[in-house]
Parts: C-alpha cells; sequence; structure tokens
C-alpha cells in the first residue's frame, strides 16, 4: 500500500514533546526520560497508535513507547494522542501557528519515535526493555524478504539484546502463512513459546485483556481469526546452555 505524504507531518513531529527526536542519545537513558522507574514496553511498527494509547491509559505503572517508520503516520498517532487528551487534535497546526505544547498530565508515560526498527540496537541498552509487541507488521510474502520480517531471527537477535532476562514478545496476526513462519523462527532462535493460539478471540485465556489494534477490528469484522504468540528471550541459564554450571 502506497502511503500519502503529508507536508506537515515533519514539522508537527519536530515541534511535539511525545516525539523523542534525538533518540540515539537516549540509550541506556529512558528510565530518565520518563523519570519513574517503571518497566518499559515498545510496540515496533505501531500505526496510528490507538492500541499504545488504550495499553498506556490502563497501565500508568509502565512505560510505553512507540516506534514508527513512516512520518505521516506517526502524524495520526500524534493527533490521536491530542484527541485523547481532550484537545482538538493537530489537523489545523501549521509551522507558524504552532502552540505552545505541553505533555499532558493524563498520559506522562507514553513517548513516540520516528526511526526503522532495524536500529532498536542503536536506540535501547541490554536489558532496558521489558516487553516488545508487534501488530499485524507487515508479512514481506516473498521468500528472499524472509529476513526483513519483524519475528525473523534476524529481529529476534536484536529484540533479544535489548530486552531484559525473560523478556518478552507478543506478536498478533490475520496472516496464517507469517504466524506459522513466526512460531518456527522463535523455536529455531531458542525463545521459549509461552503461550500462541490460531484464533484469539476464542481463546478465553490469551483473549483476557486483550486490546484491540485497528486492523484487529477490521479484520476479524471480516471473519478472519486472530493469530497471536508470546514467546520469551531465555538467558543461557534459564535455556540450559553451556556456561550455565547446572548442565547435565
Amino acid at each position: 500500500m502506497r502511503l500519502r505524504n503529508i507536508p506537515r507531518a515533519e514539522g508537527v513531529l519536530k515541534a511535539h514533546p511525545i516525539v523523542v527526536k534525538d533518540e540515539k542519545m537516549h540509550k541506556g537513558k529512558w528510565k530518565q526520560e520518563f523519570g519513574s522507574g517503571n518497566p518499559i514496553h515498545i510496540e515496533i511498527g505501531m500505526g496510528k497508535g490507538s492500541f499504545l494509547l488504550e495499553m498506556a491509559e490502563r497501565n500508568p505503572k509502565i512505560d510505553y513507547i512507540g516506534i514508527e517508520r513512516y512520518s505521516s503516520v506517526l502524524l495520526r498517532a500524534v493527533e490521536k494522542y491530542e484527541e485523547r487528551q481532550g484537545g482538538e487534535g493537530l489537523i489545523l497546526i501549521e509551522e507558524e501557528k504552532r502552540p505552545d505544547f505541553k505533555i499532558y498530565e493524563e498520559l506522562p508515560n507514553i513517548r513516540f519515535i520516528c526511526m526503522d526498527a532495524a536500529a532498536v540496537t542503536d536506540v535501547f541498552a541490554p536489558g532496558e526493555i521489558q516487553r516488545v509487541y508487534l501488530n499485524f507488521s507487515d508479512p514481506w510474502p516473498k521468500k528472499r524478504h524472509a529476513g526483513r520480517r519483524l519475528t525473523s531471527r534476524v529481529f529476534l537477535d536484536r529484540y533479544g539484546k535489548i530486552l531484559t532476562d525473560n523478556g518478552t514478545v507478543e506478536f498478533k496476526t490475520d496472516n496464517s502463512e507469517l504466524f506459522h513462519f513466526s512460531l518456527g523462527e522463535a523455536e529455531s532462535a531458542g525463545w521459549r513459546l509461552t503461550a500462541h493460539t490460531w484464533d484469539l478471540h476464542k481463546d478465553e485465556r490469551m483473549n483476557q485483556g486483550n486490546v484491540m489494534t485497528e486492523y484487529e477490528a477490521k479484520f476479524s469484522g471480516m471473519g478472519n481469526p486472530i493469530h497471536k504468540l508470546i514467546a520469551e528471550r531465555q538467558t543461557l541459564l534459564s535455556a540450559g546452555l553451556p556456561g550455565n554450571s547446572n548442565t547435565r
């Protein structure tokens, strides 16, 4: 799908305090950015932000960072943030008419970054992130593009470098081929699959507390079952790999 460029997006994102501009300078310092000491969860490919905004509102003791590659898409997330705080959104904001922004007290536990997911190890330090959310990621259907899939071993290795011990990745999709691929990649990469389902909305346990994304609502409304997996990063000790004195 071709994205429509919105010329004003760059200016709005540059001005808004919810969007972190110097993300690499925050590596190892994200807890100071939030000033809370709370665990940090990130969503990669956050789209228009509905999922992350709802999660931040439901869980004030967790800090959330949304990552989106495209500025025109991230602009929509910023607008949703403004609307959620009772503002009028940013639809009419122009560079020369920009008001003074503030971070709203009602939702201080969220930040956005406009960046490519491949750079996560440049932005987050080892053990800095507790959970990674991947929701309806691009399936990259051609075999030669498998390494670009956000659940490939290439990306799982990157997540493993920033997650806490036994940190987790949660992935949702309606694409059965991508889900099957993702299950295999997680196991091959040495991650522990703690839970998975091929029909989330019919799985009472895994669906408990589920926050629907925009794509999830759309695809489930079309009758498509939603697949979900939770994979846990294993340490050398928990995986029983060389270096564990308790291995047999």
